[in-house]
């Protein structure tokens, strides 16, 4: 299938590892001009080359290293893309997580939480969704979670991050109307990825388990909801988040990509 993204500029946040590489790679296979995204520029110029030898990569890789975190160092960022041609297509992919219980959790820790979750998604697309709109093309997908709508109590900042990017990206699509630019989400489940590897890692070392034994009873103890019963992949959420930037009619959407974690019509 033609998702006619050949040549869009994509910026995808977040990219050296995990969901957002995974998503470099698949816009990369579409012919796409991909940014790469990380803290530093090694680490970006690693991750670049490496997608860009990929027999299937038919776009060009180039970096884009940023702390996001920072507003002076994302407003560095946006300054080196305008010059360079800016950004048809935003992935608000960054995010921070950790299980901690809500009664430890200080207000330098939420406050951090909303810088690193929310304000990097709203500093970019405050930058880059009025070019979009005066081009009359543009795609921002903002990477939320099921715990948007399932919150978990072993993580309360982190789901409260991504319930406001839920509300983020149906307010910003409210703004589109009449435009071919979307705002969209899209809501991994449970994603076995190098960050999810390593906790069950710790995990394993301090129960004295083997990592195999803990994740074969997951769903089971943890989440009996789920209808896929396994962790989800990171091409699944690649491929659904590169089609929703390839169908206009979809717009102000939340994209479940969670294995039907969660018991709503």
């Amino acid at each position: 299938m033609d998702l006619q993204l050949q040549g869009k500029r994509v910026l995808v946040t977040g990219s050296t590892s995990g969901i957002g590489k995974k998503i470099a790679e698949k816009y990369l296979a579409e012919g796409a001009v991909v940014y790469i995204n990380g803290r530093t520029e090694a680490r970006c110029a690693e991750v670049a080359a490496e997608l860009a030898s990929l027999t299937h990569a038919e776009g060009r890789a180039l970096c884009a290293a940023a702390d996001l975190s920072d507003a002076a160092s994302t407003d560095a960022l946006l300054a080196k893309l305008e010059t360079e041609g800016g950004i048809d297509i935003l992935i608000n992919n960054t995010g921070i997580f950790e299980v901690k219980a809500f009664a430890e959790i200080s207000d330098d820790e939420w406050m951090h939480y909303f810088n690193v979750n929310i304000l990097s998604a709203v500093r970019l697309a405050r930058a880059l969704l009025p070019k979009m709109l005066e081009r009359d093309y543009g795609r921002i997908v903002n990477v939320s979670s099921e715990c948007a709508i399932k919150p978990l109590g072993q993580m309360v900042h982190y789901s409260v991050t991504k319930t406001a990017l839920l509300s983020l990206s149906r307010a910003l699509a409210e703004l589109t109307k009449g435009k071919n630019v979307t705002v969209n989400s899209v809501l991994p489940g449970p994603t076995w990825t190098e960050g999810v590897e390593n906790y069950f890692d710790t995990l394993a070392t301090e129960e004295g388990k083997s990592v195999d034994e803990l994740t074969g009873n997951y769903f089971a103890d943890h989440e009996p909801t789920s209808l896929l019963q396994r962790f989800v992949d990171v091409n699944e959420v690649a491929d659904a988040t590169v089609y929703l930037t390839s169908n206009r009619a979809m717009n102000g959407q939340g994209l479940r990509v969670e294995g039907g974690i969660i018991r709503a019509l």
